[in-house]
């Protein structure tokens, strides 16, 4: 169980990691055809959009695949815990009183 959420969290990194140089890559590409385009035709501009609106289609790609690997996450993560409360109910109710105590014993010393 632990090595499928450090080879998820790989996951997500790795997808966050490719989502971010994507971004970069977009923004760089629209300031370098923004000033491109200044001194360009009509079909050069076209052809400009088209490449912008082609990178920002795989940037969205890849923050779609970046939100579903999070979600994923979150879904094991939460599926994880669950088992383990069920599996385990008195440590997490003993767990839960301690918590309890010591935020008790914090909150009362003020």
């Amino acid at each position: 169980m632990n090595t499928e959420l450090i080879t998820t969290q790989g996951n997500v990194e790795g997808t966050r990691d490719k989502l971010a140089k994507d971004l970069r890559t977009v923004v760089a590409d629209a300031d370098y055809l923004l000033k491109e385009v200044a001194n360009s035709t009509a079909e050069e501009f076209a052809a400009a959009r088209t490449r912008i609106g082609a990178k920002l289609s795989e940037a969205r790609s890849r923050l779609d695949e970046a939100r579903i690997a999070v979600t994923d996450r979150a879904r094991h993560t939460a599926d994880a815990t669950h088992e383990y409360m069920m599996d385990n109910p008195w440590k997490v109710v003993g767990l839960a009183a301690v918590i309890g105590l010591i935020i008790g014993a914090l909150v009362s010393r003020r």
